[in-house]
Parts: structure tokens; sequence; C-alpha cells
């Protein structure tokens, strides 16, 4: 019994993979420049966000080994993440001035970096699910002396 995946062959599966893939390791990446950028800033979200990079790596390599079920789970982690990160611009923007301590990487440019993570989370989401609904899980079984009713691409 041969077990063949016929949404997996698809381009826009493989492109939907592929992207977000880099999504999740493009959001734990500016996540982790954030929580460098504004370390002495942090009060109690530096272990979260910490965390919250781990996950986004974790899923990163699922979602890479074709595993769907995660997908909604990073859509959810996603718009939480939207919402801290909308709470937090304007606090990055208030801090850019003397009286506050300096951090790493200035209030100023780490408020950029959170506004840009506002929108990457936005998209992470929407295409979590998009990704969810190709169906990647679908399952096709046939003996090997059977021909197949399609050809898969990329064999």
């Amino acid at each position: 019994m041969v077990i063949e995946h016929p949404n997996r062959a698809k381009a826009s599966s493989k492109t939907s993979r592929l992207i977000m893939v880099l999504l999740l390791l493009g959001s734990a990446a500016l996540i982790g420049l954030i929580i460098v950028g504004g370390w002495s800033a942090l009060m109690g979200m530096k272990i979260i966000a910490i965390g919250w990079v781990l996950l986004y790596l974790l899923f990163a390599f699922y979602v890479a080994r074709w595993n769907r079920g995660v997908l909604p789970v990073v859509a959810a982690l996603s718009i939480i993440m939207l919402i801290f990160a909308v709470i937090a611009v304007p606090t990055w923007v208030d801090r850019d001035s003397a009286s506050y301590a300096a951090s790493a990487l200035s209030a100023g440019l780490l408020a950029t970096l959170t506004a840009i993570l506002v929108a990457l989370q936005a998209v992470m989401c929407v295409f979590a699910m998009h990704a969810f609904n190709q169906q990647w899980n679908v399952e096709v079984e046939h003996y090997p002396s059977e021909e197949p009713d399609y050809v898969p691409l990329g064999v």
C-alpha cells in the first residue's frame, strides 16, 4: 500500500508552506530583535516573549514538515501577539524622551519594529488560515501496481 498526499504536490500548497515558514521565522527574528533591543525596558514580558520566539521556531519546523495541525494555533497566537504589539507601539513612542532610561535600540526604532510586527502578525493570521484550508492532510491510498488517477508534480 502506497500513501500519497495529492494536495502537497500542488504548487500553491508548496508556496503556502514556504511563505508560512518564512513568516514564522521572520516573526521570531523580529520579536527576538525587539527583545534584545528593549531588554532593559521590558518588565514582565521577557520570559513570555522568549517563549513566543521558541514556539514560532518550533511551529516553523512543523509547518516545514507539512504539519497542518499547528496552523490554527499559529493563527491564534499571531492574533494575541498582534494585540500585544498594538498596545506596545504607543508605549515605545512615549518612551522616546529624555526622561526614560535608554535601551540598546532607540525607542523610536523599537516602535517602528513593533509596528512592522503588527502588520506581520496580521498577514500571518490570514495566511495560516489560507494554508489550513488547502488540506495538506488528505491521503490517497493505492497499491504499487495500480496507476494513480493523477500524476504528482515533482516526481
